[in-house]
């Protein structure tokens, strides 16, 4: 008895050190402190979601037309505010050969930085820093995705953000935390990613990120931003028990030896699982794994896919 429970022990063990292993862990590795990290990780997110300036407080997204786009509440204008969040006719927004002008109205009490505006040139997001406009519980500016601009509205009282139902996870497992291997493209690819208005971009990728996950290879594309790589992904928990289209994921840049620490636990739901007002991109082809990665973060409660 006593022989046969020492066999099973040692079938236990060596199992254990098989699956941490196939997965680059190291012997001393602690999951105590991994778990706590992942936990951690999940908090920041929340406290991102939940701001004043998350995606949660995304309340209208409204594509602007050459000429005047005026806004307010009342439904006849082109960018249409909440009801008895600011006058019914609270100004114009002008696009004349990629310029773009605000004219307030002086009593609507629009600010910029502060300080009350009536008239201004505004810069969309094209160069990443828009000119935000503030006006009560409101924050608006211009965003450009592909050859369209339009103006985006958030609401820190919108209802998404106060009624947020909270984050769902698959267990924390260090299963799907891999060492993975940068694979540079030389000279670096042109990849093509459509968003959910079905606007293609074409995206530099340096390379892709190998892993091995039972015995089996498997390679995503990714992009960099910044000091980080971005990554697209779908697995076949895509529209069951996770988002269906798709998740996203970070990672640092890869070591001196191409490691790159490829961790499934903090993969996250792109914006558009918590507003129809987002402009997200979709996995491309080559990023949908026949794998189910039962990691991360699940579909949302409110979600529309």
């Amino acid at each position: 008895m006593i022989s046969r429970l020492i066999t099973i022990s040692l079938f236990i063990t060596l199992v254990f050190q098989i699956l941490f292993i196939g997965c680059g862990k190291k012997e001393n590795f602690d999951v105590t402190a991994y778990k706590k990290e992942i936990e951690e990780w999940r908090t920041k997110r929340v406290e991102r979601l939940k701001s004043e300036n998350g995606w949660l407080t995304i309340c209208g997204l409204f594509w602007l037309k050459e000429g005047e786009n005026k806004f307010g509440t009342d439904s006849s204008n082109v960018i249409i505010l909440p009801s008895g969040k600011a006058p019914e006719f609270a100004g114009s927004i002008f696009l004349k050969d990629s310029i773009l002008r605000l004219q307030a109205q002086p009593r609507a009490n629009i600010k910029y930085k502060d300080s009350v505006v009536t008239s201004m040139i505004i810069k969309s997001d094209a160069d990443g820093n828009p000119t935000v406009l503030n006006l009560g519980s409101l924050n608006f500016y211009v965003i450009k995705r592909g050859e369209q601009i339009g103006v985006r509205v958030k609401d820190k009282d919108n209802p998404s953000r106060l009624n947020f139902k909270g984050l769902e996870y698959f267990p924390t497992d260090p299963i799907w935390r891999f060492e993975a291997k940068f694979k540079p493209y030389n000279p670096p690819k042109v990849i093509q990613i459509v968003n959910v208005l079905n606007k293609v971009s074409n995206d530099t990728c340096p390379g892709a990120i190998a892993f091995e996950f039972d015995g089996k290879m498997f390679r995503l594309d990714a992009l960099r931003e910044g000091k980080e790589f971005f990554i697209i992904f779908a697995d076949e928990t895509s529209g069951k028990e996770t988002y269906g289209m798709g998740r996203f994921l970070s990672a640092d840049l890869p070591d001196s030896n191409n490691t790159v620490i490829l961790d499934f636990n903090k993969a996250y739901n792109p914006p558009c699982a918590f507003t129809v007002f987002a402009t997200c991109p979709t996995p491309p082809k080559q990023n949908r794994l026949a794998l189910r990665i039962e990691a991360g973060e699940k579909k949302y409660a409110d979600s529309h896919h």
